[in-house]
């Protein structure tokens, strides 16, 4: 007698399995379904025949095709690398207002000076380039040492107080605490806080106007606007560079702190340096 149990209203054999008075009725696969799964099962073997697919102890079975990946990715690259080189050498023989000149020169100069920025520059400047305290906000068109392309250039290649380039932007503010008194300072530093709004000492700003006279104004003009030759800040403005306010002037101007930008065109080539400075330039800033 069969142990088999057969479903009354189909007439279909069971599997044997039972949940609560259920029982699975044993129907069998559709064809259709069954030829695609041995489908699947050649297409898999014959797929490891002729790719690159057994990993073996040093590398892996090649492939009857002697397809790979990486050669095709590095053929990718060579012709990237190829199809770019024009550009790269119209950047490499063009001054940078060339380059600006050129439309299809000035997108591919920004995207690649972009990618350069990313690795070589955020780390200061910000990811945004809106700089941080100490190092400059990127983006406005308060410039230090100018914001035309070409003088965008010269500090990227050159660097700012850098000690291994002969042709670095070089200026410092002496410690004005071994010159004036202290309440000269005080006087002084409320006098460039005016010409912001920011002066807390209203009172003291007469005074700060003859000692900014006497002796801050050689440097940052008679209108406290700034000298780009030398590096000096534009003083009307409350951008600041370390910290804002009257309490944050006076102590820059006792004990000023000097930034240091590293000479770019030695470690990157003049190549990159332009790309960079037409990168810079189109953030909005460039003048």
């Amino acid at each position: 007698m069969s142990d088999k149990h057969i479903d009354e209203l189909s007439g279909v054999e069971t599997t044997g399995h039972e949940w609560d008075g259920i029982r699975e009725l044993n129907n069998p696969m559709p064809r259709w379904w069954l030829w695609t799964f041995y489908a699947t099962i050649a297409w898999a073997l014959a797929y490891t025949i002729a790719y690159p697919a057994w990993p073996m102890i040093r590398t892996a079975t090649t492939g009857m095709l002697g397809y790979s990946s990486r050669a095709e990715v590095q053929a990718e690259l060579a012709a990237a690398e190829a199809a770019k080189s024009v550009y790269v050498e119209a950047v490499k023989t063009k001054g940078v207002g060339e380059i600006l000149a050129d439309d299809n020169l000035r997108q591919f100069a920004t995207s690649a000076g972009s990618a350069a920025f990313k690795v070589n520059c955020v780390q200061c400047h910000g990811s945004g380039a809106q700089g941080s305290p100490g190092f400059p906000n990127l983006n406005d068109d308060e410039w230090l040492w100018g914001g035309k392309i070409e003088q965008i250039y010269q500090t990227i290649s050159n660097g700012v107080r850098f000690a291994g380039d002969e042709e670095t932007h070089s200026s410092e503010m002496p410690a004005f605490a071994e010159v004036l008194e202290p309440q000269q300072v005080n006087e002084v530093a409320a006098f460039v806080a005016s010409l912001s709004g920011q002066a807390l000492t209203p009172e003291l700003v007469p005074a700060g106007a003859t000692v900014f006279a006497e002796n801050c104004a050689a440097c940052h003009g008679d209108n406290a606007k700034g000298n780009r030759e030398m590096g000096a800040p534009d003083l009307t403005d409350a951008i600041a560079l370390y910290a804002s306010g009257q309490a944050a002037i006076a102590q820059q101007v006792r004990r000023p702190r000097h930034g240091v930008m590293p000479a770019w065109g030695a470690r990157l080539g003049d190549v990159k340096v332009k790309e960079l400075a037409v990168f810079v330039h189109s953030l909005g800033g460039g003048e």
